[in-house]
């Protein structure tokens, strides 16, 4: 069996991360190669400032030939008072992908149990993701609980039965 090691991403590794992304949402069906291009400039811009604040971290998981063929990140949100927890940064997992041939390995599991014993060691109390289809059952296993969490879209939304929207 493949034998993978796993180490925290560092700033040089971003044009990974971004392709993980793209990659993750081109799989969840978005297909508009122009619209991922764009999120992927963004994003590169974003995660950047993040990591170098100290408000996003990425473990990744290389192959023998320390190849990245998986990451999983952690970005440090800023949050408000609440009856869930003292901290005013809530750890939000995403970006949680694994290139296709190297799945089916356990490295999705292996890099959320790091996440999750990191949260623990930093005294987080609650950790929060969104998860896709291909991802619901980990995360049920490892404890997460679906949200009563809602979404409005106001830019790009559609106004049936109006000509005039």
């Amino acid at each position: 069996m493949t034998e993978y090691t796993t180490r925290m991403a560092a700033v040089a590794d971003i044009p990974t991360l971004v392709c993980h992304r793209i990659g993750m949402f081109a799989e969840m069906g978005y297909s508009d190669q122009a619209q991922l291009e764009e999120m992927g400039r963004r994003f590169a811009i974003w995660v950047r400032h993040k990591m170098e604040s100290g408000l996003y971290f990425t473990w990744l998981a290389l192959d023998p030939d320390d190849h990245i063929v998986a990451g999983a990140g952690v970005w440090l949100m800023e949050w408000v008072p609440h009856v869930l927890g003292q901290s005013e940064q809530r750890p939000y997992v995403l970006n949680v992908f694994t290139e296709p041939e190297h799945r089916r390995r356990g490295l999705a599991r292996r890099l959320m149990e790091e996440i999750l014993g990191w949260c623990r060691d930093h005294n987080y109390e609650l950790v929060s993701l969104h998860a896709s289809d291909h991802g619901r059952h980990l995360y049920n296993q490892l404890g997460f609980t679906a949200t009563n969490e809602m979404r409005l879209r106001l830019i790009g939304e559609q106004h049936h039965g109006d000509p005039h929207h």
